[in-house]
């Protein structure tokens, strides 16, 4: 029977966050299994079951849970089913929780990875969930993590956990080869205080749910809501030049021949979406002597910046 004949429904569970290679790996596994008329339903814990057991030690949220979906979806998921982390969802044993699933979903298989734990304190994993599923003819498959080498040649297993941890240091390229992408901040652009287009360097604010890095300039590209893609350099701090007191990203865009790119004529100012594509760490953030010293390296950030993003020119232009 080829793959195109096949039918049923493939489930994969987890929490999802970030998407990255492995969760991919799950979803492509799925669609394997039941075909291009088969269904692929992915059941996604949001928020973090941590959020409700443990709130002081629940992970950030690499991105959205509507953004998550979307990724979800764009690899493979025919459905997004948003698993909400109930006490009494989280109270269920190892064999309640599977008979949950199956009743529910009815599924033909269960992909997971190796790393898979489920029903109250953790207590199942995949060679349980293999032996229970099995008695109710269900079948599992089990995916072997994907690994990663990383830019100090270490090799690391495709986790949530290392893309949070990448991030959160700054290793925003280390971050990109995890997720198989470039981490994303998707949000609407809305107003600043405008010092950015005094001193020559207007900026777009974002406000975002998207995790931010640690603080410092990166360099980016930027997709704009008609699908065009620039260059940019990304400001994430409280910019202590100027005595800032909140924690803020803003994004310089340029132009493919390097010039900042401006709005056109009834283009608004504010309320658009915007994803900005963290490409590499540029610098620290720093208290500079001036406004005028500031000016000055913010001139060489955006020079370094263009350098960063040349290369991927050829795909955005």
């Amino acid at each position: 029977m080829s793959n195109a004949d096949q039918t049923g429904t493939a489930l994969t569970i987890g929490n999802f966050d970030g998407v990255h290679n492995g969760h991919c790996a799950l979803v492509r596994r799925c669609r394997e299994m039941v075909g291009a008329k088969g269904q692929v339903i992915a059941l996604a814990f949001s928020p973090h079951p941590m959020e409700l057991l443990n709130p002081e030690q629940a992970p950030s949220s690499v991105e959205s849970f509507q953004v998550r979906c979307e990724r979800l979806q764009m690899v493979g998921a025919d459905e997004v089913i948003q698993l909400v982390p109930t006490p009494e969802l989280l109270s269920m044993s190892a064999q309640e929780f599977v008979d949950f699933v199956i009743d529910r979903y009815e599924p033909s298989v269960i992909v997971e990875g190796t790393d898979f734990r489920f029903g109250k304190r953790r207590s199942g994993n995949p060679t349980v969930l293999k032996e229970l599923a099995s008695l109710r003819g269900v079948e599992v498959q089990v995916v072997p993590a994907v690994e990663v080498a990383l830019t100090d040649q270490s090799i690391v297993k495709a986790s949530s956990t290392i893309v949070r941890w990448l991030i959160a240091h700054g290793r925003v390229r280390d971050a990109g080869f995890v997720l198989g992408r470039p981490h994303e901040l998707v949000a609407p652009v809305v107003e600043g205080d405008q010092l950015g287009r005094q001193i020559g360097f207007r900026t777009a604010n974002l406000d975002t749910e998207s995790m931010l890095p640690c603080d410092g300039v990166y360099g980016v590209t930027a997709v704009l809501p008609n699908g065009e893609e620039f260059g940019g350099a990304m400001n994430i701090g409280t910019r202590p030049t100027v005595d800032g007191k909140t924690r803020r990203a803003e994004v310089h865009i340029f132009d493919y021949d390097g010039n900042p790119w401006i709005p056109n004529d009834g283009f608004p100012e504010y309320g658009w979406e915007i994803r900005v594509k963290l490409i590499g760490w540029i610098r620290d953030q720093f208290k500079f002597a001036s406004v005028d010293a500031l000016s000055e390296q913010l001139s060489r950030d955006v020079q370094r910046a263009k350098q960063m993003v040349e290369p991927l020119r050829v795909g955005i232009s």
